[in-house]
């Protein structure tokens, strides 16, 4: 890759808007047994996709970490959330040179400025809260600022897509939680939830949603996957779609590429408009991934993939981060 190309992907704010990377970093008791040995972000490693070194590297100014509960015990999913937060508080300690937490979008420029990564706190599956929103309103405290609304099981807000049977919308709590959410300045994100709790939400709610790791089910027709109808319902919100990494969900026939990856980006920015699409990798949440996407180091690669396609650099840039940016700025302020 040429010079040119790397300064304009410096020049980007790049955000990623899932990574899957918290529960790699936990300790036991704490760490699930099916996970290996944990790592340090703060030391390149050859295991994982996303440390410290690696995203300096690949010029990601802004990561959404997920605090997820994998097949934890459904009566502490507070518990196992509160974990991961104070996971991602000891590294801030430890690494506050290197990484710094997004409050307000200001916190992602101020750390361009030094050289920094801005960590966003993010919760996947709205389980975390154990349909308490009292519980929503301190972890707010702190500093969690996007939640999908469900993961892969039924929850007190609402079905996700692994759900086919069921056709019912929103749960009166998940209706109050919404709007909790886009009272205090909560992000929701709609990756994971089924196809009709998706339009219940987008009737919901007052403030622009993302979906932060989903695809096109024109060009791969996974349950997980965004239709048409939803991409513009999502765009007419002033959302966005963060396309994916994971797979399965970019080729039905697992021939995962950078220039699939591409070709989802593109579908998106022709149905809807290039305001209305960027990446959610799920790096360390997948075990394959793309070619040429390989690790967080490549995602250069997505600036001259977009270069080549023929996008100008304004576009780029929206699609590299400022679009996701955009609507962190309405939501979390």
């Amino acid at each position: 890759m040429n010079k040119e190309i790397l300064d304009l992907h410096k020049k980007a704010t790049v955000v990623d808007a899932h990574a899957d990377a918290l529960l790699d970093l936990l300790s036991p008791p704490a760490r699930p047994k099916r996970y290996p040995t944990p790592r340090n972000i703060g030391e390149r490693s050859r295991n994982g996709h996303i440390d410290l070194p690696r995203l300096l590297e690949g010029g990601v100014d802004l990561e959404l970490f997920a605090v997820s509960q994998p097949s934890y015990a459904t009566q502490k999913q507070l518990h196992r959330t509160m974990q991961l937060f104070d996971r991602l508080y000891q590294e801030l300690e430890a690494h506050g040179d290197k990484l710094v937490l997004l409050e307000r979008v200001e916190d992602v420029h101020e750390a361009e400025k030094h050289g920094k990564i801005a960590a966003m706190l993010s919760i996947e599956g709205g389980e975390a809260i154990e349909g308490d929103l009292g519980a929503l309103r301190i972890l707010y405290r702190l500093s969690l600022r996007a939640m999908t609304l469900t993961w892969n099981n039924r929850n007190q807000i609402a079905d996700p897509a692994t759900e086919h049977r069921t056709k019912g919308g929103l749960t009166n709590f998940g209706v109050e939680l919404i709007e909790e959410m886009n009272k205090i300045g909560i992000v929701v994100d709609v990756s994971h939830i089924s196809d009709t709790r998706f339009f219940d939400v987008i009737q919901t709610t007052g403030s622009p949603v993302i979906a932060s790791h989903s695809n096109c089910r024109a060009l791969c027709c996974h349950r997980r996957n965004l239709d048409d109808d939803m991409i513009n319902a999502l765009a007419d919100n002033g959302g966005v779609v963060g396309i994916t990494f994971v797979a399965r969900m970019i080729d039905e026939r697992g021939r995962a590429s950078l220039l699939r990856v591409l070709g989802h980006l593109e579908h998106v920015a022709e149905v809807a408009g290039v305001e209305y699409v960027g990446f959610g990798s799920d790096f360390d949440g997948i075990q394959e991934t793309p070619q040429d996407l390989e690790d967080v180091t490549r995602m250069p690669n997505l600036m001259e993939g977009l270069i080549r396609r023929g996008y100008s650099e304004g576009d780029i840039f929206k699609i590299l981060g400022g679009n996701f940016l955009r609507v962190f700025k309405s939501v979390v302020g």
